[in-house]
């Protein structure tokens, strides 16, 4: 059975609740979304951006199990192998053993992490808005360590070598697909 994201939203929040999990992800589904247009894939568009609302499904209430639970919950709810697989390979390397292997997998294990930055790095800026980020901004944050340290930079820099991209390459579109997504991206979560 294929999902509708009315459908994908009703599965995410019987077991989402925390506003900044609803809120990453809003901002992945519409970054995958932009990411399907952007690479040529604007038909999948849609599937890509189930994917990254979806990609998370099990964190907040399974973190111990994440990436092998949700494959349990959508199998439940009758989604699709093809979604569950590609939701499921974003954890690649540290809880699944499921290699990113479509362009749209890599893509999500890309930039996963890598909104999640830029999410901090916006927070950081006076506008508290990607809109004024420039790349040299973000590049800065990506090396400084120490700055929102749960964003794993080796993973986001696997995923850009996954992509066959430069990692300047990767922290660009992922920083050009936030800022063109972010007022979508705000208006939704401020309906939460």
């Amino acid at each position: 059975m294929s999902i509708n994201r009315s459908q994908a939203w009703d599965l995410l929040t019987k077991y989402n609740k925390e506003p900044f999990h609803l809120r990453h992800a809003i901002t992945v589904e519409h970054v995958m979304g932009w990411y399907a247009r952007e690479l040529g894939c604007g038909d999948q568009a849609e599937f890509w951006s189930l994917v990254g609302l979806l990609h998370d499904l099990d964190f907040e209430m399974w973190p111990g199990e994440h990436c092998i639970k949700s494959q349990e919950l959508m199998r439940e709810a009758g989604v699709e192998e093809s979604l569950i697989r590609a939701t499921a390979c974003h954890g690649w390397g540290h809880c699944v053993d499921i290699r990113p292997e479509h362009e749209m997998e890599k893509v999500l294990y890309a930039c996963d992490e890598l909104t999640g930055l830029i999410g901090a790095a916006a927070l950081m800026r006076p506008s508290k808005s990607t809109a004024d980020m420039e790349l040299k901004s973000l590049k800065k944050k990506f090396k400084d360590k120490k700055f929102a340290a749960g964003c794993s930079r080796d993973v986001i820099a696997s995923g850009a070598e996954l992509l066959g991209w430069e990692l300047d390459k990767l922290l660009d579109m992922t920083l050009k697909a936030m800022q063109a997504e972010e007022e979508a991206i705000e208006r939704e979560v401020a309906a939460l």
